[in-house]
């Protein structure tokens, strides 16, 4: 079930809702049989961390399917994606599944019953867990409140669901709505730049979205690499290389003034890739252009598929 991206708290129905911190990691499913384990990400594809298949084995039940959220903690105790990042550069963070939702369980179907009967039913089954399984906490709170907690704490925003609702898979119908403090999402690689000055490997990475399925440039993100991304990133970029731009309103004719213009001779230095790879970026805001300003790359999705990469709401 997927989360509708809105611009403001819902205001006259405040006691309506659910309120959950919004995480910042990988969204999973873990499917349990017979002492078998498996994590899905959103687009049906593995996810490899074996650190929780023990925690999950050790449920008690049969089988179950249990959605949440895979994370790595900040020194401040936040969610951090960038965090979760460096297992693909060689670094250990320890790793906590937030679980917030019960699909299965031994046998029966639980996605038609209310929210709040699938929530009790995972807070038994989690009972006597072990701390890399994490029952998401649920606030009583009203939603502006609970809005302004969040941004006071530093996290990235929040979920609210309606009470008595149902499991909508694949669906994003509403019951769930999701507000964001800062300007955050993903966007579609499609090309990189020749690396300047000391920097080796490259320059910038192009990136997009998709609408109505084209892929349409949204400007270069330049900062949030080390020396280690950098060579990892490439070694994923070299198998991908076409000699065909990705991006349907390239070129644009001018120069950007918050330097992300994309003119016919820059593109020819220019290195284009097949638009797969997905990168989680965060920024100002978006300019009138509608070309994202000081954007910052935090780290590669290996949960969303690029065709479904689209223009976000902006931040609350």
């Amino acid at each position: 079930m997927k989360a509708l991206g809105v611009d403001a708290v819902p205001v006259g129905d405040e006691r309506d809702w659910l309120c959950e911190i919004k995480f910042d990691g990988y969204r999973g499913i873990a499917v349990i049989n017979d002492g078998d384990v498996e994590l899905w990400s959103r687009n049906q594809k593995p996810l490899d961390y074996p650190e929780l298949v023990p925690a999950l084995r050790n449920l008690r039940c049969r089988n179950a399917v249990i959605d949440g959220e895979i994370v790595a903690l900040d020194a401040q105790g936040r969610t951090s994606f960038q965090t979760l990042q460096g297992r693909d550069i060689g670094d250990r963070p320890p790793i906590v599944f937030y679980l917030f939702d019960l699909l299965f369980l031994n046998g029966r179907s639980l996605t038609s019953d209310p929210i709040e009967t699938r929530r009790e039913k995972l807070q038994q089954l989690l009972a006597e867990s072990a701390r890399s399984l994490q029952l998401s906490p649920v606030f009583d709170v009203a939603p502006a409140v609970f809005m302004a907690k969040s941004k006071e704490q530093g996290f990235e925003g929040i979920v609210l669901k309606r009470r008595a609702s149902t499991y909508e898979p694949n669906h994003r119908s509403g019951s769930w709505i999701k507000i964001k403090n800062r300007n955050e999402q993903e966007f579609v690689i499609g090309g990189f730049t020749p690396p300047r000055n000391t920097r080796q490997y490259f320059g910038a990475i192009l990136i997009g979205y998709y609408e109505n399925k084209e892929l349409m440039y949204a400007g270069k993100v330049g900062t949030g690499f080390d020396g280690k991304l950098l060579k990892s990133l490439h070694d994923k970029f070299l198998p991908l290389v076409v000699d065909k731009c990705p991006f349907t309103n390239l070129p644009l004719g001018h120069h950007s003034r918050f330097g992300q213009g994309m003119t016919p001779a820059i593109m020819r230095t220019v290195t284009w890739l097949k638009p797969t790879l997905v990168a989680q970026i965060k920024f100002s805001e978006w300019t009138l252009e509608g070309l994202l300003r000081q954007p910052v790359f935090l780290g590669l999705r290996k949960d969303k598929a690029a065709s479904s990469v689209k223009r976000e709401s902006s931040a609350a």
